[in-house]
């Protein structure tokens, strides 16, 4: 028998997470409203992810991993990012905190989020190029 772990997209954009041993009939649950009261009042729900486990002791397991993530954190889960789902498991002070992609201690640090492209140059280069016009 599968368990299953399930993100809900509900109709004012908030997430739900839950899991069951029947998904198909536990998201029709979910559509029909009086199951559970958060997505009752939040229909239509979507099913925007899921993955399946061995037992229902793994799929509890992971439901409450998932459900306190961030929004942004689930959003990586969906689109199935992990860099960023990685990013976003760090503490606030290991990532990068500003537009120069620093973590604030003027280590600079890759942020998944922004593009390779638009990776700004390190924290010490811009305050050597800043001093540097201030004395011209």
């Amino acid at each position: 028998m599968s368990f299953y772990v399930y993100i809900l997209k509900c109709a004012d954009g908030r997430y739900y997470t839950g899991h069951s041993d029947a998904l198909e009939r536990r998201i029709a649950e979910h559509q029909s409203g009086g199951f559970c009261d958060f997505t009752s009042r939040r229909r239509p729900v979507e099913l925007v992810w899921s993955e399946n486990f061995g037992t229902r002791i793994e799929a509890l397991e992971a439901e409450k991993r998932i459900k306190p993530w961030l929004r942004a954190k689930k959003e990586a889960l969906i689109r199935g990012d992990w860099a960023a789902v990685s990013y976003f498991a760090r503490s606030p002070s290991e990532r990068p905190s500003t537009s120069l992609g620093t973590n604030g201690i003027g280590v600079h640090t890759r942020n998944p989020l922004v593009s390779s492209e638009a990776c700004p140059e390190p924290v010490e280069a811009v305050e050597t190029r800043h001093a540097a016009q201030k004395t011209e």
